[in-house]
C-alpha cells in the first residue's frame, strides 16, 4: 500500500511539472482494496482493471519502473509507451490489462473466467471496476452466464461514491448489491479502507470460486483522495473539502493498518524503514523512465489495432 501511495504521488507531481504527457486516474485513498483483493490470489490468477488501475497493476506484481516508462511513453513501457496510464497490461503477472471505457473489461474478465473452467485451471478472475460502470449495460449481461455456467469470477466494486463529478445515489437506483443479488450471486459489502476486512472477505469468495460454487460480488467502500483525473484539482463544486479531510484523517488505509500493527508491536521504526523503502523504488523507477528512450518511430504502426 506504501508503494501504490508513493507510486500515485510521484505520477501527480509529473503531471505537475509538466513531464507526462496526457491525464492520469490517481488510486491515493484505495489502496486497501487493490493489495487486499490481490493478495488473496495466487500469481496464476487474472485481473482485469479500469482507468484507475495503476494499484491494481502494482498489487498484482507489476515492476514499477515499466509502470512508468509507459506513462512518460517509453519504449520500456509495458505497451512499448502507446497505451499510456489507462491501458497497462502484464500477461506474465495475470493482470489482462485496464481499460479506459468505464465498465469495458466485464467481458475480458468473464470470458476469461470461462476459459479458466473450460480448460480446468483452477484459475481464478477478478475484475475491478468502479461504482459508476453499474450503469453499462453489459456487466448485466456477463453477471448473468457467469451465474448460469457457475464462473470462478469475482467482480469487485470499488464505490469511491463519485461517478466523476456526480455522487452515485444521483445516477444507481435501489442498492449497488440488489444488481447482483437479482442474478442470485453471492454478495458482499466490506469496509474498503481496511485491508485485513478486504483480504479475509476476497480469500474467501475466491476460494469459493476456486471450488466452481460460481462468481461473487464484492462491494468495496472507499473513496478517491485526489480529483477524477489530475487535471480535476478544484473539487468544491461538487464534493466538499470537509468530507475529504475527514477521510483522509480518520479512514485513511494506510494508517488503519498502521496503527494495528503498532498494537501488535511492530515497531515505528520498522514502519518508517518500509515507507522509506517505498519512496527509494519510486524514485528508482521514475529516474529510469526519464532517461528511458522513446519508440522508435518506425514503430508507429506496430503494435496497435482499428
Amino acid at each position: 500500500m506504501a508503494l501504490i501511495r508513493e507510486f500515485e504521488e510521484k505520477v501527480n507531481e509529473l503531471y505537475v511539472h509538466g513531464i507526462m504527457p496526457g491525464l492520469a486516474h490517481l488510486y491515493s485513498g484505495q489502496e486497501a482494496v487493490a493489495v487486499g483483493v490481490c493478495g488473496a490470489l495466487r500469481p496464476d490468477d487474472y485481473i482485469t482493471s479500469t482507468h484507475r488501475g495503476h494499484g491494481h497493476c502494482l498489487a498484482k506484481g507489476a515492476s514499477v519502473e515499466r509502470m512508468f516508462a509507459e506513462l512518460l511513453g517509453k519504449e520500456a513501457g509495458y505497451c512499448r509507451g502507446k497505451g499510456g496510464s489507462m491501458h497497462i497490461a502484464d500477461p506474465d503477472t495475470g493482470n489482462l490489462g485496464a481499460n479506459a471505457i468505464v465498465g469495458g473489461s466485464a467481458g475480458i474478465a468473464t470470458g476469461a473466467a470461462f476459459s479458466a473452467k473450460q480448460l480446468g485451471t483452477g484459475q481464478v478472475v477478478v475484475c475491478f471496476f468502479g461504482e459508476g460502470a453499474l450503469g453499462q449495460g453489459l456487466f448485466y449481461e456477463v453477471m448473468n452466464l457467469a451465474q448460469l455456467w457457475k464462473l470462478p469470477v469475482l467482480y469487485v466494486c470499488e464505490n469511491n461514491l463519485y461517478n466523476e463529478y456526480t455522487h452515485y445515489a444521483e445516477t444507481t437506483a435501489g442498492e449497488i448489491t440488489g444488481r447482483p443479488q437479482a442474478f442470485g450471486i453471492k454478495t458482499e459489502i466490506v469496509d474498503g479502507q481496511d485491508v485485513q476486512a478486504v483480504y479475509e472477505t476476497a480469500k474467501r469468495l475466491v476460494e469459493r470460486a476456486r471450488q466452481g460454487e460460481g462468481p461473487a460480488f464484492l462491494q468495496c467502500n472507499t473513496y478517491r483522495y485526489h480529483g477524477h483525473h489530475v487535471g480535476d484539482i478544484s473539487r468544491s463544486y461538487y464534493r466538499a473539502k470537509e468530507e475529504e479531510q475527514d477521510w483522509r484523517e480518520t479512514r485513511d488505509p494506510l494508517q488503519i493498518l498502521a496503527d494495528w500493527l503498532l498494537d501488535q508491536g511492530i515497531t515505528r521504526e520498522t514502519l518508517d524503514q518500509i515507507s522509506e523503502e517505498a519512496t527509494a523504488e519510486i524514485e528508482e523507477g521514475a529516474e529510469f523512465a526519464l532517461h528511458a528512450p522513446y519508440p522508435d518511430l518506425s514503430e508507429v504502426d506496430q503494435h496497435v489495432y482499428a
